[in-house]
């Protein structure tokens, strides 16, 4: 998931293109494609996010991120449990893809965990940029408007919106932080199909993006 137009994100444009994930603002392009997803209208409610006890009982790994990266998950619990499981693992999927580029490993088993065929692949290409370029996320991410659809018993679809003007990437070797400014492009839509597995956690399939929706805008 590239959630920024850098020089990162370009380097992983074949991946960007169906798959975004990491990074902030950007230029004032025009966004593409048709904003009006179905599902994705959703009142102004927030509250706490939900905890991980609203998924099963299946052997999560831990992930734990540098102290520099924050995140708020304003995401409402429905009172389903499926629903509210996928909100869970859906938190943990997106934390678990920073964990992998701050351990610049592009085959970490974290993110692994929660992601599966199309969407791993492009992960990985994803977080293979960041591991060639010595660079990682740093600051502080938003996610919201979530809308959450369980059409059975092991298949749903996620829609959220990510606020990213106040995450950067990081260069390693130097810690210079490439700071943007915050420009519609920082606010990004997402629509994601996931699948219970066999342990019962919610895993991402395939995951679409559309940088600087209307949706999404504050």
């Amino acid at each position: 998931m590239n959630r920024r137009p850098s020089l990162l994100a370009t380097a992983a444009l074949g991946a960007a293109t169906a798959l975004l994930l990491t990074g902030c603002g950007g230029g004032d392009g025009d966004s593409t494609g048709n904003d009006k997803i179905a599902g994705a209208d959703t009142g102004s409610e927030t509250s706490a996010s939900p905890s991980a006890s609203a998924s099963t009982a299946a052997d999560r790994p831990k992930v734990e991120l540098p102290s520099d990266l924050t995140y708020t998950f304003d995401w409402p619990k429905t009172g389903d449990e499926n629903k509210d499981a996928v909100l869970s693992d859906s938190e943990q999927s997106i934390k678990a893809v920073d964990l992998a580029i701050a351990n610049q490993d592009a085959l970490d088993k974290a993110y692994l965990f929660y992601y599966e065929g199309e969407a791993a692949a492009n992960t990985q290409t994803f977080i293979e940029a960041y591991v060639e370029a010595k660079a990682r996320t740093t600051g502080a991410y938003r996610f919201y408007d979530s809308v959450v659809n369980v059409s059975d018993s092991d298949s749903a679809s996620l829609v959220y919106c990510e606020d990213q003007g106040k995450a950067y990437d990081m260069y390693l070797e130097t810690k210079k932080v490439d700071k943007t400014a915050v420009t519609k492009n920082s606010y990004v839509l997402y629509n994601t199909q996931l699948h219970k597995n066999t342990d019962g956690v919610w895993v991402i399939e395939k995951l679409l993006s559309q940088r600087g929706s209307t949706k999404c805008q504050p």
